[in-house]
């Protein structure tokens, strides 16, 4: 695998009042690259030397996740809303060109991009979601306090069991993994052991998964109330295999491309973990959504 570039900036930017760790290669049109639960800036790794000769490539971690802080408590911490806005907050404080940008969002943060799109439309040249999560009818969700309460307890009895530190990196390989249709965790291993071995991401993960229902119900609102006005593809990972359950996520991935009006794409064969499996076809998607102009 061709390694990354040396990036245009690489370090934290407070956003929202938390440090946030972002990572810029590449020049040209913004592209903004968000990974799914759990995941890292790094996860993007395969797909970005495809990029970043074309497009200004800005990847970063939510709260929590790979090396940025935690965040705060209550439901403006999380959620659709708060994570379009997040992406909207780092793009301010990157003082990047003005212009509207091509943003992706890979499983759970396919509906944080989809949502960016919605809230900011001036901002939004295209969407690209890569095997991302939909949910038809979001389970309610009557006490997302206590849920949020429980992952935090959760996961500071994870980390005080020293499970983290002695196994984290191992369980994050084993996962990714299952994610795939073949081959090994291509993440560099120190940059794995840096970020796996703290409770701190297993947590992030903990809390991100408990108001995954109400992310899910505020973007079926936002629906309703503002229009995709950006170009939008849904590029679906299919393994090949026939099995009923992967033809059921094919036939889901299309129903949210037509709810979209958005483009649908297969990538074959890949698993969950697409930008692993297919990076060239992922590169290829987002190098072909338009980025040249204003919604």
């Amino acid at each position: 695998m061709t390694p990354p570039p040396v990036p245009r900036f690489d370090g934290f930017l407070r956003v929202g009042g938390l440090p946030l760790h972002v990572r810029v290669d590449g020049d040209g049109p913004v592209c903004v690259l968000s990974a799914g639960l759990g995941l890292a800036w790094f996860d993007w790794d395969p797909v970005v030397p495809y990029l970043a000769p074309h497009r200004t490539v800005v990847r970063f971690d939510r709260p929590g996740h790979g090396l940025s802080a935690p965040a705060g408590r209550g439901p403006g911490a999380y959620g659709a809303l708060a994570e379009a806005d997040r992406i909207a907050g780092i793009l301010d404080a990157l003082r990047l060109p003005p212009g509207p940008v091509t943003v992706a969002g890979h499983s759970i943060a396919a509906f944080h991009a989809e949502a960016f799109a919605r809230r900011h439309p001036e901002r939004t040249a295209a969407l690209v979601l890569v095997d991302g999560s939909t949910e038809e009818h979001p389970p309610a969700d009557p006490a997302p306090a206590l849920h949020e309460a429980a992952a935090r307890l959760a996961g500071r009895a994870l980390t005080a069991t020293g499970l983290p530190a002695a196994a984290g990196p191992l369980l994050r390989r084993a996962a990714v993994r299952a994610a795939r249709t073949g081959g090994p965790d291509p993440a560099p291993r120190a940059l794995v052991r840096r970020c796996y071995r703290t409770g701190r991401v297993w947590q992030g993960a903990l809390l991100e998964n408990a108001h995954y229902a109400r992310t899910a119900a505020e973007l079926l609102r936002l629906r309703e109330t503002r229009p995709l006005t950006a170009p939008a593809t849904v590029l679906a990972a299919y393994d090949g295999s026939g099995r009923p359950g992967a033809l059921r996520w094919q036939a889901r991935q299309a129903a949210l491309a037509r709810t979209l009006g958005a483009r649908f794409d297969t990538a074959e064969p890949a698993g969950h973990l697409v930008m692993a499996d297919r990076p060239h076809q992922v590169a290829r998607t987002i190098l072909a959504a338009p980025h040249a102009s204003a919604p």
